[in-house]
């Protein structure tokens, strides 16, 4: 079984490591700053939502005619681009006095650049780690994402008591900065995995892609139950007010510990095994959430719940097996697209939902809702997942080479 010492010691990893810390730190405390400031301008749960969750939405409609650039543009070139554009968002959001509309529109032109690359970094470490290593290189990955949303919500809660929310957009946009510069000097410049028009072979692709009975289930479960739970956590601010920020650090926890677990010391053929078990863990703990619960034992049920991301790792296993090398980048650039645009209507209706209950008290009970939803799609989803044999025998058969 590959350890972290063998990952650690390809140069290349330990580079696109760092520009993922400092992409997450930048992340984090924009998503942050930006909730806070459009509770504080409106006081409405929905619009709170879509802040931290609706960006996507922008991202789905130009995914379909751009997607296909994470395979032909070189992925040094794409990843200082993108942290070059998170600068420039970051930096207009801490102007003070924009009113939310004008933030929305910031937001939305950086979706729509995330859009042509989306699967670059993913497509990128599957070439630089051997292939019976990426599960654990993706974990690894993921702790970066679990570890600066800890360490930035917890810091970025701290700060915003004593800084307005600008200060936390200052941060993200020098985070960015350095990002950007580690990826242009620590990584190789390696040409682009695929040529063609972009237009053109997006649509494609993407077709074949949502077409296969192969890939399509795999999609289905990575986008649709967990774009429901991330509903419940685009409430976190109306439910707990001062207190989400230990909600969001929460969860961080959770999937952290669930990507060590499950990336570092679970079996392949158990990962596979799991992945119903762990989409129910996610949904779970929410339905407790309309009680009103003191913050000790929501932050405990949020980490809990969270561990059930762990899912994404035997999916994107299965992704990687079925995917040829030409069309990686714009696989894992669907798979990320269908992810976060699942969220965001998780986000939309979450909110939307709480928004229609009216009373503060009705946010718990639009949680325990989202998380009902999420283990009936699970349970009607799960006939979609094929064996490993099965899997196996499309792998060498005529759909895998199509898509």
């Amino acid at each position: 079984m590959t350890t972290y010492r063998e990952i650690f010691a390809i140069r290349e990893f330990r580079v696109l490591f760092v520009v993922r810390l400092f992409t997450m730190t930048g992340v984090v405390l924009s998503s942050l700053a930006l909730g806070t400031v459009m509770y504080e301008q409106t006081g409405s749960p929905f619009l709170t939502a879509v802040s931290l969750f609706g960006g996507p939405l922008v991202q789905l409609l130009t995914a379909r005619y751009l997607l296909a650039t994470s395979d032909l543009l070189r992925p040094r070139t794409a990843m200082v681009l993108m942290a070059a554009i998170a600068t420039l968002t970051a930096t207009l959001q801490s102007l003070p006095g924009l009113n939310w509309w004008t933030r929305f529109s910031i937001l939305a032109g950086g979706y729509v650049a995330m859009a042509a690359t989306s699967g670059t970094v993913l497509a990128l470490l599957s070439e630089i780690v051997p292939k019976d290593a990426y599960v654990l290189a993706r974990a690894t990955m993921n702790i970066t994402v679990g570890g600066m949303q800890i360490i930035g919500n917890a810091i970025g809660a701290v700060l915003l008591a004593v800084v307005s929310p600008s200060w936390l957009f200052a941060i993200a946009a020098l985070a960015a900065v350095t990002a950007g510069v580690t990826a242009r000097t620590g990584l190789s410049d390696r040409p682009p995995r695929a040529r063609g028009k972009v237009v053109e072979r997006s649509r494609r692709i993407n077709r074949e892609l949502l077409t296969s009975p192969t890939i399509r289930p795999l999609y289905l479960m990575m986008w649709i139950p967990n774009g429901l739970i991330v509903g419940c956590e685009a409430l976190f601010i109306p439910y707990a007010n001062g207190h989400a920020g230990y909600l969001l650090a929460a969860g961080a926890v959770g999937m952290l510990v669930g990507d060590i677990v499950v990336g570092r010391f679970v079996a392949e053929a158990v990962r596979d095994r799991l992945i119903l078990p762990l989409r129910v863990l996610l949904a779970a703990p929410f339905l407790a959430f309309p009680l009103s619960l003191p913050t000790p034992v929501a932050v405990a049920l949020v980490c809990v719940s969270a561990f059930g991301y762990a899912a994404s790792l035997p999916l994107q296993e299965r992704l990687v097996r079925l995917t040829p090398e030409d069309i990686r980048g714009q696989a894992f650039g669907l798979s990320g697209t269908g992810l976060m645009v699942g969220q965001a209507l998780g986000a939309l209706l979450a909110g939307g939902l709480a928004q229609l209950l009216g009373a503060t008290r009705a946010v718990g009970w639009a949680m325990a809702t989202m998380a009902v939803l999420s283990l009936l799609v699970t349970s009607l989803l799960r006939r979609g997942l094929r064996g490993r044999a099965a899997e196996r025998t499309a792998v060498s058969g005529a759909q895998p080479a199509k898509v």
